[in-house]
């Protein structure tokens, strides 16, 4: 036992297994033991239970669980747990708040899944830089909260309360990235267990400057990587000024045309709105009922600005005389915090909402995004294709940003509607390839999505990412079956 703890801090090990293979959920006595000596033994468990609790996120994806599950208390743990793992051939599947959508923390080989929950500390924070530094367990909700009084507020808001390291490996965004950007606006340093234990700080250990021309851009490597690469256990993040003033609305409009069409027109008009969202009919009757809403059963708009009193004002005039212009009516102002959070709590449980539409189904979601020029075009289209597939679904997104989902609700032991769910979304993606646009806007690659992105980036970005992942990852053990 000491030799092997000895091999795990060194990162030497030789190629023999302490993972018994003999079947899915059993890891040798002596490695178990190794892990409960990284961790200690509560922070270990290989209950069915748990494993199984580890083995799927919100996705309809049929998920495998691992062979274990540990909860490090630090980085110099998860550095050890990695080398030992790694020097073992024992996969390691990253672990945040479980609320991914592709399918990314399935373990397709088994192996260790890390649970970085317990690491929840907010680090250090620079308000005069705008910057913080947090611990992977952290959501966004609980660093806002930490913000209250600071003046500053961190904008990227994926709907779930996602930690904050795990929208990163995700290239996360959300309702307000429309002004803000995304995860990968908004990442300035991270912290990166690599697979065999060594620690790397992406842009140097410290450092939160606003733009460099240094070298390689590691950051950025490592937003989006989805745990394919390594364990990201720490991140310094970009901060915003928290707005003076905030208004939030709704509209309504006679056809999904109107509704995209007022959305082009506004950010052409560079009025600097906040968040601009797009429901269809079908969603917007599941949100008034899940939600207890009031408003009109139509293609609508939720719009938010942020800025002075003033600002708000022209803002506000001036998208109401683009909306008029493109028939929407029935407007809904909301000023009050407490009006406006009601109307965001609606449109961030869209999910829920729609799988209510058929209690005891799944949903599966889609994620394109395209240059928002070709908006209008796919998305009408895809209206026109979700109503004739004669599926359960509804259509939502960040259309300011060219994003959208359709949130299909589907019988996952009908086999026939599950071809027809892969043949649509199939089919949609392609559409919007062709539109010059994106698999995925923010929900990530996955299990699902591998042969998309290949159609996506081409042989030679697909063999470039392989050699990168290759390079960092040689024996294939970080979140295997992910992504490539």
């Amino acid at each position: 036992m000491a030799s092997l703890l000895r091999a795990a801090t060194w990162g030497m090990f030789p190629w023999r297994g302490y993972c018994s293979r003999r079947k899915q959920g059993e890891l040798s006595e002596g490695f178990v033991e190794a892990l409960k000596a990284v961790v200690g033994s509560p922070h270990v468990s290989t209950a069915a239970a748990v494993r199984e609790q580890h083995g799927h996120d919100e996705s309809m994806h049929r998920c495998q669980p691992p062979d274990a599950v540990v909860w490090p208390q630090n980085v110099e743990q998860v550095s050890r747990l990695a080398a030992l793992c790694y020097g073992q051939g024992v996969p390691i599947i990253p672990f945040g708040s479980g609320t991914g959508l592709e399918g990314g923390v399935c373990a397709v080989q088994g192996g260790v899944c890390v649970n970085l929950t317990h690491m929840d500390r907010i680090l250090e924070l620079n308000p005069e830089d705008f910057s913080v530094v947090v611990e992977p367990g952290i959501t966004r909700k609980a660093l806002n909260t930490h913000l209250r009084d600071s003046g500053l507020w961190f904008p990227v808001d994926p709907g779930a309360d996602a930690s904050l390291c795990g929208m990163v490996a995700t290239g996360a965004s959300g309702t307000n990235a429309v002004r803000y950007g995304t995860m990968r606006d908004n990442v300035l340093n991270l912290e990166v267990v690599l697979p065999g234990g060594r620690l790397l700080h992406t842009a140097g250990p410290g450092r939160h400057f606003r733009k460099s021309a240094a070298g390689y851009n590691l950051t950025g490597l490592f937003v989006g990587s989805e745990g394919t690469l390594g364990l990201i256990t720490a991140a310094t993040l970009r901060l915003h000024p928290a707005p003076e003033a905030t208004v939030a609305a709704t509209c309504a409009f006679p056809s999904v045309q109107a509704a995209v069409d007022s959305t082009v027109h506004i950010l052409q008009a560079a009025v600097p709105v906040a968040r601009i969202e797009f429901l269809d009919d079908v969603m917007m009757d599941a949100c008034n009922r899940h939600s207890k809403l009031n408003c009109c059963v139509a293609p609508t708009l939720f719009l938010e600005f942020h800025g002075s009193e003033q600002a708000l004002a022209e803002q506000v005039q001036r998208t109401e005389e683009i909306i008029r212009h493109n028939g929407g009516s029935h407007f809904s102002w909301a000023k009050e915090a407490e009006e406006r959070s009601r109307l965001w709590a609606a449109r961030h449980n869209a999910w829920y909402a729609a799988l209510a539409l058929r209690p005891g189904c799944k949903g599966y979601s889609t994620d394109v995004c395209v240059p928002i020029s070709r908006l209008p075009e796919i998305l009408v289209q895809t209206k026109e294709d979700l109503q004739a597939s004669g599926l359960t679904g509804t259509i939502v997104g960040h259309v300011g940003d060219g994003n959208f989902h359709c949130i299909l609700v589907v019988d996952p032991e009908d086999h026939e509607e599950l071809l027809r769910v892969k043949a649509f979304a199939e089919q949609l993606v392609r559409r919007a390839l062709a539109l010059h646009g994106t698999c995925t806007g923010e929900h990530g690659i996955g299990l699902g999505k591998r042969l998309l992105l290949q159609e996506e980036v081409g042989t030679v970005g697909i063999e470039t990412m392989r050699q990168l992942k290759a390079t960092l990852d040689p024996r294939g053990l970080m979140n295997p079956g992910k992504v490539l």
